[in-house]
């Protein structure tokens, strides 16, 4: 005679064979989220990652109230604020899919409260009366390359 629990764990015992506890590969993207990384983003998925992201912004800045002066109506134009509200929009999307266990909505909470001032930073005012580009670091002043050479020859760990 076969009893439930007979089958549960024979089931159970099925799936545990194929557990490797060792392994250490797979697909680490969050559930129902793309991330995206804006420095390899092609042309031709532009539209459609600008578009997703555009109104994820749009929803956030009125459910979350946040100001004007901490993301612009020309955040697109600000790369940073561009990286720190895409990542947001991934955690978002990750933590309230509906795999999750249910401590999605609170951890994203938590990390809002890290990133708003980031946010902040990020823009640092400027563009109360249209968009004012940021003049953006370059590289131009790069390191002498023998010194750099020189220092990276040693680990440097005291």
């Amino acid at each position: 005679m076969s009893y439930p629990d007979d089958d549960v764990e024979a089931q159970i015992s099925g799936e545990m064979t194929a557990f490797d506890p060792t392994a250490r590969h797979g697909d680490s993207t969050p559930l129902g989220a793309r991330i995206v990384n804006w420095r390899h983003l092609s042309d031709a998925d532009a539209r459609a990652v600008w578009g997703e992201l555009r109104g994820w912004v749009e929803w956030f800045i009125i459910r979350y109230r946040v100001p004007e002066s901490t993301v612009p109506a020309c955040w697109w134009k600000h790369g940073q604020l561009v990286e720190e509200l895409s990542a947001l929009h991934t955690a978002h999307t990750a933590a309230f899919d509906t795999s999750d266990t249910g401590f999605g909505p609170i951890g994203w909470h938590e990390r809002l409260s890290l990133a708003l001032p980031r946010l902040t930073r990020a823009y640092a005012g400027g563009c109360s009366n249209g968009h004012r580009d940021i003049t953006p670091r370059s590289t131009g002043s790069a390191p002498d390359e023998q010194e750099w050479d020189a220092w990276t020859s040693q680990a440097h760990a005291h």
